[in-house]
């Protein structure tokens, strides 16, 4: 391709926000970039209000010997420190989605027992049945994952997740209180 005949965009002319193409309608974005970058404040507070309550959870399981659910709830617990806003961060999602997930993974579980592609397809119902209920929460297809995989029994794993979900949620809250300028959690309870 011929330089002469086609010439490079100015900068202003593309990638620009804002910029004006000749010709081009322009296109509305919703935000258009990456997040700004967390004051160190918040991002202390954050990575601590989700060390704090992982380092809890382990200590709940420790005390009744029954290991938590680590993967999904750290994923859990980083959404609604770090991203508070997002619908995948809200209580609905983060404790429904988690509820979701199991009942899901018992069900493919009992029905195609243990292995990776009965995980992999728990982990797809699980998406489609917490978009289909309005309770986004991507972390849940990891629970869904880690019920085919390690076989948990119900009626200790689930009331875990459940205490665990709450404790992710009344932790998000109460952070969200303790300093003034971050976002309050909950966007919405229900």
């Amino acid at each position: 391709m011929s330089t002469a005949l086609h010439p490079a965009p100015s900068p202003d002319a593309v990638g620009s926000p804002g910029a004006e193409v000749p010709g081009v309608p322009r296109r509305r974005t919703i935000g258009g970039r990456a997040p700004a970058r967390p004051t160190a404040a918040a991002a202390i507070h954050s990575i601590s209000a989700v060390t704090a309550v992982l380092l809890w959870l382990v200590a709940i399981g420790a005390m009744i010997h029954e290991p938590i659910l680590i993967p999904p709830l750290a994923a859990s617990a980083a959404l609604v420190h770090s991203a508070p806003t997002l619908p995948l961060a809200q209580p609905r999602g983060v404790v429904i989605g988690h509820m979701v997930g199991a009942a899901v993974g018992y069900g493919v579980l009992a029905v195609a027992g243990s292995s990776a592609w009965a995980a992999a397809v728990a982990a797809g119902v699980t998406l489609a049945l917490v978009m289909a209920a309005r309770t986004p929460h991507s972390p849940a297809c990891a629970t869904a994952v880690v019920v085919v995989l390690q076989t948990p029994a119900a009626d200790r794993f689930v009331p875990l997740l459940f205490g665990s979900t709450v404790l992710i949620v009344l932790t998000g809250y109460a952070a969200s209180r303790v300093r003034r300028k971050a976002p309050r959690y909950p966007a919405y309870w229900w």
